[in-house]
């Protein structure tokens, strides 16, 4: 949550609100290793499909960014949130309604924007992923 918080203050957004609801995936027994690392181990692993061993599941973190979700559209107008790319993708997927497996199919580079958009067509991506 720090370096989200330092992130919010370099764009200009000093005193942010902070919510629990985008902190990172709970790793659990991975919490450190790289996705290659795991890959070694269990080479079929996908965090969206199988969580992490004593960690988080998919379906935990797709309830928490439906929870997060839920309180940006209680506020009227525009939201921004700075977080880390898993909870990301999460939140992008609950965002369009769709399965909490399809979050490994986006790619998310560090430090990019993007934006929901809720208009004629339903919730959708406006932007993805640009630096």
């Amino acid at each position: 949550m720090r370096r989200a918080l330092r992130t919010a203050e370099i764009a200009g957004f000093p005193d942010p609100q902070v919510t629990p609801l985008l902190k990172e995936f709970d790793y659990g027994e991975y919490e450190g290793l790289t996705s290659k690392a795991i890959h070694e181990h269990r080479p079929d692993w996908d965090l969206y499909s199988d969580g992490c061993p004593d960690g988080e599941s998919p379906a935990q973190v797709y309830a928490r960014a439906n929870e997060f979700l839920a309180l940006a559209t209680s506020n009227q107008g525009s939201v921004l949130a700075f977080a880390h790319g898993h909870i990301l993708r999460a939140v992008a997927i609950a965002w369009m309604g769709l399965d909490i497996t399809a979050a490994s199919r986006l790619a998310l580079d560090v430090a990019t924007m993007n934006r929901l958009v809720e208009d004629t067509h339903g919730r959708e991506l406006a932007l993805w992923n640009a630096p």
